[in-house]
């Protein structure tokens, strides 16, 4: 079967999340996702219940984030913000672990938490992605992650935040999200029922298509429609997306 742009569309997590988004920015965001039937939105918690009223009557479904964007809630308050923003309409919550648990090698906390959260969100009728922060982890790491979430039976693993900046040397912040070889590894140490979202650095087409060759059915965007305007575009050319795929990555560059 040849990828439609429907497939691509139900890949995508529309990405809300910016601090300085304003309402009225949220609002446009969640008509992009009617108008485009995505996958979701990914919505900051207080602003769920608006999303719910604006895609009634669609299947775009309601994302919520939670310890967003460092993780470093107490583990109680992650799962009260958990229970509310499903209570309020979320169908699905992105959570970030405890980093720096991860990094201090304290597991047993980090697989506490995680377990404690999936049950509450699944008590809920939702589902749980687990956002691993990679630009701050190693392989092992990311390796235990995949593990642990494996024996808590998660939903998806997920690469990152999007605001996972690393300070340098020279005081500048970097950031790379999403790299094929963290995804690669998440697809291999995550069951395979376990799905793989990646975020951060997702932008073309041609990225989209890459990852979702890599075993990604998720990503968080906010290049929604720029994405989906060319994967038609290819598309009424009368290239399939897998033909124009290959094109692109002979050409070299990103994915």
């Amino acid at each position: 079967m040849k990828t439609t742009v429907k497939d691509l569309a139900k890949m995508i997590d529309h990405s809300l999340l910016h601090p300085t988004m304003t309402d009225d920015i949220l609002r446009e965001g969640c008509e992009i996702a009617k108008k485009y039937d995505v996958a979701s939105v990914c919505m900051k918690p207080y602003s769920v219940k608006m999303a719910k009223e604006l895609l009634a009557g669609t299947d775009v479904k309601i994302g919520a984030v939670i310890g967003f964007p460092h993780g470093n809630n107490a583990k109680e308050i992650k799962i009260l913000e958990a229970e509310k923003a499903c209570d309020d309409g979320a169908e699905e919550v992105d959570m970030v672990i405890n980093i720096g648990k991860a990094l201090g090698g304290d597991w047993n906390y980090v697989e506490n938490e995680i377990d404690a959260i999936n049950k509450a969100v699944v008590n809920k009728a939702a589902i749980l992605k687990v956002i691993f922060e990679n630009d701050y982890l190693q392989e092992e790491h990311i390796i235990k992650l995949c593990k642990i979430c494996n024996n808590c039976n998660v939903e998806f693993v997920k690469t990152s935040s999007g605001y996972g900046f690393v300070k340098q040397d020279n005081g500048m912040y970097s950031y790379d999200g999403a790299t094929e070889p963290d995804l690669k590894l998440m697809r291999k140490y995550a069951r395979q029922d376990i799905q793989v979202k990646a975020a951060g650095g997702v932008r073309t087409l041609k990225d989209l298509l890459k990852v979702r060759s890599l075993g990604v059915t998720r990503v968080g965007a906010t290049a929604t429609v720029a994405m989906l305007e060319e994967a038609k575009s290819v598309l009424d050319s009368g290239k399939s997306l897998e033909e124009y795929l290959d094109s692109e990555v002979k050409l070299g560059g990103g994915y």
